[in-house]
C-alpha cells in the first residue's frame, strides 16, 4: 500500500538544553539515528549543545544527512555545529522557521522549552489554517508532553479546538511508531471555520 506523506526530510525542534533526564538525552540521540538509518535528511536549529547536539550527534554517527538553520545572532550563544552535511546561516528566528519549514516534509519535536513550543506551534497552527498538510508529531519521551495531550482535548471538549484539527497532531512515544503514523496517517484537511456549529 502506498504510504499516505512521502518523508525525504524532517524538521526537529528540541531544546537547547539538555534535561536533567538522561531518557531525553538518548532518544534525541535514538532519533537522529533512526531517522539517518531510514534515509530521511533531519533539518534542524544547527547547534551543538542541548537536546539538539545529541539528536545531530545520533545522525552523524549513522552517516545521515543533516541540515542545520541558524540565526546569526544565535551562532555563537547557542554554539553553532561545525560537521553538519550544512549549516544555513539566517538573519531572525522567523525566518529560520521559514526555512526549515520549506525545507521539510514533516515536523517533530522533542522535549524543550518556549522556543520548541512556539516553533512547534506556530508549524501546527499554519497547517490548522491550510497552509501546508505535512504531518506533525510529537516525541513524548518520560510523558513530557501529557500534559499538552490533556489540554489539547481540553480545548476541544470547551468548543476552542475543531476536533479534524486535534487530529493533526500525531503524538507517541515509540520512535518507530511515531514515523509509521507520520508516513501512513493521512493529514486532515483544515476544517477552522467551516461547520463550526457541530463542535
Amino acid at each position: 500500500m502506498k504510504q499516505a506523506n512521502e518523508l525525504k526530510s524532517i524538521a526537529v525542534f528540541c531544546g537547547s538544553s539538555q534535561g536533567t533526564n538522561k531518557q531525553y538525552r538518548d532518544q534525541a540521540c535514538e532519533l537522529g539515528r533512526f531517522l539517518a538509518e531510514e534515509g530521511i535528511e533531519i533539518i534542524y536549529g544547527g547547534a551543538k549543545v542541548g537536546l539538539m547536539g545529541h539528536l545531530a550527534k545520533g545522525a552523524l554517527a549513522a552517516q545521515g544527512d543533516i541540515t542545520g538553520v541558524i540565526p546569526g545572532f544565535l551562532k555563537e550563544k547557542e554554539i553553532a555545529h561545525d560537521q553538519l552535511t550544512r549549516l544555513i546561516q539566517v538573519e531572525s528566528m522567523h525566518e529560520r522557521k521559514q526555512r526549515m519549514h520549506e525545507l521539510s516534509d514533516g515536523v517533530i519535536a522533542l522535549p524543550g522549552g518556549y522556543g520548541t513550543l512556539e516553533e512547534f506551534f506556530e508549524t501546527l497552527t499554519w497547517g490548522q489554517l491550510g497552509l501546508h498538510r505535512k504531518p506533525v508529531a510529537l516525541l513524548n519521551i518520560n510523558g513530557f508532553y501529557d500534559p499538552l495531550k490533556q489540554l489539547t482535548d481540553s480545548m476541544v471538549r470547551e468548543g476552542f479546538l475543531n476536533p479534524v484539527n486535534r487530529q493533526m497532531l500525531i503524538i507517541s512515544s515509540d520512535i518507530t511508531e511515531l514515523i509509521k503514523q507520520m508516513k501512513e496517517q493521512p493529514v486532515p484537511l483544515s476544517d477552522k471555520w467551516t461547520n463550526q456549529k457541530q463542535w
